[in-house]
């Protein structure tokens, strides 16, 4: 039973997550404060490990999961850069 469900349940997941990836790039381009764009990345890196989580279940290929792991972690990072970006901007024009 198993081996008849599994294709169809990765066939849908695929589907919802290339759903929101579309989202979430409407919410990039679209975003009114930076600050919602920079969540909308965020999202955009763990649709990203998700993605690729999904690879490593379907190929049975472990190298995956360390792909999304550094997905992850560049996600991380680049979410705190923007975020002190974001703040360093909000203070230099408070500033003036």
């Amino acid at each position: 039973m198993i081996h008849t469900v599994f294709p169809v349940i990765v066939e849908l997941s695929k589907f919802i997550l290339f759903l929101a990836m579309i989202l979430v790039c409407v919410r990039i381009v679209r975003g009114p404060h930076a600050g919602d764009r920079v969540v909308a990345l965020d999202m955009l890196c763990m649709l990203g490990v998700s993605v690729t989580a999904l690879a490593a279940m379907g190929t049975h290929a472990i190298a995956f999961i360390d792909v999304a792991l550094g997905i992850a972690l560049i996600g991380f990072l680049a979410t705190v850069a923007f975020a002190a970006f974001i703040e360093y901007g909000a203070r230099h024009h408070d500033s003036e």
